[in-house]
């Protein structure tokens, strides 16, 4: 079974992956010899060691502490026993001294520089794989499976050192049938984030305690506004949360409020249809609404499937400016199971943008009604 796509906790020093022993002997020994023919064939044997002084920087910055000290060695020593033997000039003794020293000093600093990234590359792995625990307190892991649906799904923050970014998910199995979330916060950076914090943690306490949708947004909309007070007390900007909530039980329709997010599309027997739901205004802005909260029901038969996503799929515009169109890509993949659907869609829409394009949070669910539900 397909689940959430994410990037595990030690992608960013994979990148900078030591190289292996004999693959480190070939190329110091290879870098020699073809100094060796440069100073042959130019007479300046001696002066084109120069040369070799940047094999400690560069395995400071690719090769293990081990590895950089062998580096390093084998630099001081070859350009020790150089000058030795074949520096013939006594007027330049000094200069071949200096050579020597500076070899020396050079080597010394690559072993100490190596050390130090190699510590910060720990300290990161340690950082992340912390991150990675939280997220998943944070952000439960995809598929989620009820009595009522099968929910699975992809989740990717724009920026890659973070780990959870301002679009949010969540599915709860309360006494009501099951509640599924999926919002987008206004803004980014990590008063965003607090903001979605905020929005998930209200949606897990109430959704549990509160018979109706109505009093659940509510709730949401209220930890948003107890969110944006402590914000301002600390000079952030105050957010809105866009969210859509979903509610499913054993009867044949599910329930929704739309607060000002992207509306769900229904795909049963091979078609695709928007239901035709109300709009509210965002969490974090009810004050400002001229009506209250209201649930708007559809039929969602057994078997058939909800798409819930993000401004990130919506918005993901080409070269040209087109937006992604969902729907059209949407019909393209039916042949796709719910499991596989989320994964093509946030291919199709990268491939789509290309690659020098700016991409937005994305997330992207599917809501499965169980076949016997």
């Amino acid at each position: 079974m397909i689940g959430t796509r994410r990037r595990r906790p030690s992608d960013a020093l994979e990148a900078i992956e030591p190289p292996g022993n004999l693959e480190l002997a070939f190329g110091v020994v290879s870098v020699t010899a073809l100094v060796e023919i440069l100073g042959a064939l130019s007479g300046s044997e001696v002066w084109l060691l120069g040369l070799l002084v940047f094999l400690p920087g560069t395995a400071s910055a690719l090769c293990t502490v081990q590895q950089t000290r062998f580096v390093s060695a084998w630099t001081t020593v070859f350009v020790t026993l150089t000058v030795l033997l074949r520096g013939s000039d006594v007027g330049r003794s000094i200069d071949r001294a200096l050579l020597v020293v500076l070899t020396l000093a050079l080597a010394v600093t690559s072993v100490y520089a190596c050390h130090r990234r190699i510590r910060r590359e720990h300290e990161m792995l340690r950082l992340r794989s912390t991150a990675a625990a939280m997220q998943r307190h944070i952000l439960h892991p995809l598929p989620l499976v009820t009595e009522d649906v099968l929910v699975n799904g992809v989740y990717e923050p724009v920026q890659e050192d973070r780990l959870v970014g301002g679009d949010i998910y969540e599915v709860v199995a309360s006494p009501w049938g099951t509640r599924v979330l999926i919002g987008d916060v206004q803004g980014k950076g990590l008063a965003a984030v607090g903001a979605a914090f905020a929005v998930i943690g209200a949606f897990r306490e109430a959704a549990h305690r509160e018979a109706t949708l109505t009093a659940l947004v509510d709730a949401m909309d209220a930890s948003v506004v107890r969110h944006n007070s402590y914000a301002e007390q600390n000079g952030d900007e105050e957010r809105f949360v866009t969210a859509l909530v979903v509610s499913v039980d054993a009867h044949t329709e599910a329930q929704v409020v739309n607060c000002g997010h992207i509306p769900p599309r229904l795909v049963h027997d091979g078609i695709v249809t928007t239901p035709p739901l109300e709009s509210g205004v965002p969490l974090g802005l009810a004050e400002l609404a001229s009506e209250p909260t209201t649930v708007g029901w559809f039929e969602f038969p057994a078997g058939s499937t909800l798409l819930l996503t993000t401004d990130g799929l919506t918005e993901t515009r080409a070269a040209d400016g087109t937006f992604y169109p969902v729907d059209e890509r949407l019909t393209e993949h039916l042949a796709l199971s719910p499991t596989q659907l989320p994964q093509a869609l946030y291919q199709d829409a990268r491939a789509f943008a290309g690659s020098g394009s700016q991409h937005d949070d994305v997330a992207v669910l599917t809501v499965r009604r169980s076949p016997y539900g």
